[in-house]
């Protein structure tokens, strides 16, 4: 099963349970459509892989990264998991926790952008309503 494995829903819904404060900041600012009136998902799972943040209509993955992602190791990892979400036309995007607690509206305009530049990508017209967040 590509999407949604029913056999990670346990362990997708302990990380929900269990959200670092950066997912907790970032999150409270995707949730019910507050940037550009897009749905994200929680801990929605493609393949082996559990993504942060997810965007089915754009295809777009938000991954936040503690500072275990800069060892060797991880990094070659992280590159083979964005390889393989590309080769499904899934977009991913990465922060590192620290960006998100300390500049959450610089991460929100990347956010915006990179939204925008999906929709141009994959042919929709922005449906934005208010928000502060762009």
């Amino acid at each position: 099963m590509l999407y949604q494995n029913p056999q990670q829903k346990k362990f997708r819904k302990h990380l929900r349970n269990n959200s670092t404060d950066s997912e907790k900041k970032l999150w409270s600012i995707l949730r019910k459509g507050q940037i550009l009136n897009y749905k994200f998902i929680r801990q929605y799972s493609v393949r082996k892989f559990i993504l942060d943040f997810y965007c089915a209509r754009l295809r777009l993955a938000i991954e936040l990264d503690g500072s275990q992602h800069m060892e060797p190791k991880n990094l070659k990892y992280d590159k083979e998991r964005t390889n393989f979400l590309n080769s499904h036309n899934i977009t991913v995007i990465r922060f590192y926790d620290n960006e998100v607690l300390k500049n959450l509206e610089g991460v929100a305009e990347k956010i915006i952008n990179t939204i925008r530049s999906e929709e141009r990508r994959v042919g929709k017209e922005c449906r934005s309503r208010w928000s502060p967040y762009h």
